[in-house]
């Protein structure tokens, strides 16, 4: 018999959050998350996101095992923003059993229908600014920063149970011994010159600055995606309590932001690969997490390009160039050798198109978001 517990409180959402190894038990692939940056996922009371979204968390026992787990997951701000009525479920994770699936769909169905939703979409964990998506090819790959990893079987779990594909999405990989095309190079030097375009460092050393930098790309950030499918603007408290995250694991080099006449224009944000130093941390402790990137530091040689991105005035002019460009350069500088440009949407033809014939980028992974009436 399948019993589905709704989860309360901080022990059991630890639970909750501990349950993912259950499924990827002796699979090398697996990159275990740090729990305690997981559970800021859930925290009500510290993560901003929740003064306009909630959540519900569900757990599946088999004969007293934890045999799956999922999140329902409302967000009142999408809602506004794409005048639709869409709910969320997230954090999905079973055996490969369509029963229990069903009775996790169902549970997440529910909520969603008493909160008045008549479309479920996901997986989104637990929104489009996090992790979001479940894999689709390369399961012989470990995911790299932010980027999911999930079982084979769920594409068909999903289908099943009646969902459709609602969008892929795209991850790039480049080589620095082959991304500096002869085109990347001319339209960079025609770039320059014809708009007079200038790339900096946001400054990590300098607290005000950094301070005033964050405040740029958050900017930039909403305004470059606005019209984006699924894209919510992102409020200051949720920025700030994001980009706290990310300076830690960020380099200076690698965030960039582009300037038109002083004003900025775009940004870029790419991050090193740690999950390469991660993925031996099993435990996911946060001590843990800290040997492994120190011993294993020097096994780090990737890196995502994560955001990258114009404002709606200045696109179309090849703005991405000088950004593309200047990581390039700076990743040669800090022995990275492979980079992962990700997620872009299936349908966004112009960055497609550009990575692959600017800078002789190789689609090499695809994420699935599902979404069905209810």
């Amino acid at each position: 018999m399948i019993t589905i517990k709704e989860i309360e409180g901080k022990a059991a959402i630890k639970n909750f959050v501990k349950a993912q190894w259950l499924f990827y038990k002796n699979n090398p692939n697996f990159v275990p998350p740090i729990i305690s940056e997981e559970m800021k996922n859930f925290d009500k009371k510290k993560n901003p996101l929740y003064e306009h979204a909630d959540y519900q968390l569900f757990i599946a026992e088999k004969n007293e095992k934890i045999v799956g787990r999922i999140a329902a997951i409302e967000n009142k701000k999408h809602n506004e923003i794409h005048n639709d009525n869409v709910g969320f479920f997230g954090f999905f994770e079973c055996v490969d059993d369509q029963n229990v699936a069903n009775e996790l769909f169902d549970a997440a169905k529910k909520w969603l229908l008493n909160r008045g939703k008549n479309i479920m979409r996901g997986p989104t964990n637990p929104t489009f600014n996090d992790v979001i998506g479940f894999l689709v090819d390369k399961f012989d790959v470990p995911p790299v920063i932010l980027s999911p990893y999930s079982n084979p079987y769920y594409l068909r779990l999903c289908e099943n149970y009646g969902m459709q594909k609602a969008k892929d999405l795209f991850a790039y990989k480049l080589e620095n011994h082959n991304y500096r095309s002869e085109k990347l190079i001319r339209f960079h030097d025609l770039i320059v010159q014809r708009h007079k375009a200038k790339v900096r460092e946001v400054d990590f050393k300098n607290k005000t600055q950094l301070a005033k930098d964050v405040a740029t790309l958050k900017d930039l950030y909403n305004s470059a995606w606005e019209k984006n499918w699924g894209f919510v603007k992102m409020t200051d408290k949720e920025f700030d309590f994001l980009a706290g995250s990310l300076v830690q694991v960020g380099k200076q080099e690698l965030t960039l932001i582009v300037e038109i006449d002083d004003k900025p224009a775009g940004f870029a944000l790419c991050l090193p690969d740690i999950n390469q130093a991660l993925i031996y941390n099993k435990s996911g402790s946060l001590l843990g997490a800290g040997w492994c990137l120190f011993a294993k530091r020097k096994k780090i040689n990737g890196c995502r390009i994560i955001v990258l991105g114009v404002i709606p005035e200045y696109q179309k002019l090849g703005l991405e160039v000088l950004l593309y460009h200047r990581i390039g350069d700076a990743a040669i500088k800090l022995g990275i050798t492979t980079g992962d440009a990700s997620w872009i949407l299936e349908d966004n033809e112009m960055m497609n198109r550009g990575l692959v014939q600017t800078m002789h980028a190789e689609k090499y992974k695809t994420f699935r978001i599902y979404e069905m009436e209810i």
